[in-house]
């Protein structure tokens, strides 16, 4: 598959080694926050990228997973992720997640467009949307700037360690597209 790119990031698939890089960040209190898993260990980041890495042999395939990696220090930084949610009505769902240390930069909305425009040029996708916690008020902006129109509110999607959680819902169209993501 090829790499995506970005001004400052490039996005390439999982290598074994790359669990170095999502412990970095996948070990950390506030990236785990929003998520419906805790801090991970070690071995639940070998684990991740073990399944990724599975998940990209398995024909027809549906889960797209790149890892983040920062150009200027050629550092794994994040993952940004696509995956196939109906062949038949060419539906997509994204999601990303960075190291904190490049939170507040624009990457992570970077990473989003170019997500999106592989899911609408490669995969031929005519919708793609992505869910974020109604807390996470950094995730929505990012959607928002990708492009991303708010369709509404999702009660008590997820179970977390501190009972239900609403999801807030986004999506784009192939028509809706900005330019810069064909």
């Amino acid at each position: 598959m090829k790499t995506l790119e970005t001004e400052r990031v490039y996005l390439r698939e999982f290598i074994e080694s790359d669990w170095v890089g999502v412990h970095n960040y996948a070990s950390q209190e506030q990236v785990s926050e929003h998520q419906t898993w805790e801090p991970s260990s070690k071995e639940e980041s070998k684990e991740f990228v073990k399944q990724v890495l599975d998940d990209s042999q398995i024909m027809p395939r549906t889960r797209f997973t790149f890892a983040i990696v920062h150009k200027e220090d050629e550092v794994m930084i994040g993952s940004g992720e696509i995956n196939i949610r109906s062949f038949s009505n060419k539906t997509g769902e994204i999601s990303y997640i960075l190291n904190p240390d490049y939170w507040g930069m624009g990457i992570a909305t970077e990473v989003a467009k170019v997500v999106i425009g592989f899911g609408f040029s490669e995969l031929n996708l005519h919708r793609i949307y992505a869910t974020c916690a109604p807390k996470n008020i950094g995730s929505q902006k990012v959607l928002e700037k990708s492009g991303m129109s708010f369709e509404g509110r999702m009660r008590e999607t997820l179970l977390l360690k501190e009972g239900w959680r609403d999801s807030l819902l986004y999506s784009v169209l192939t028509h809706e597209r900005p330019t810069e993501q064909v």
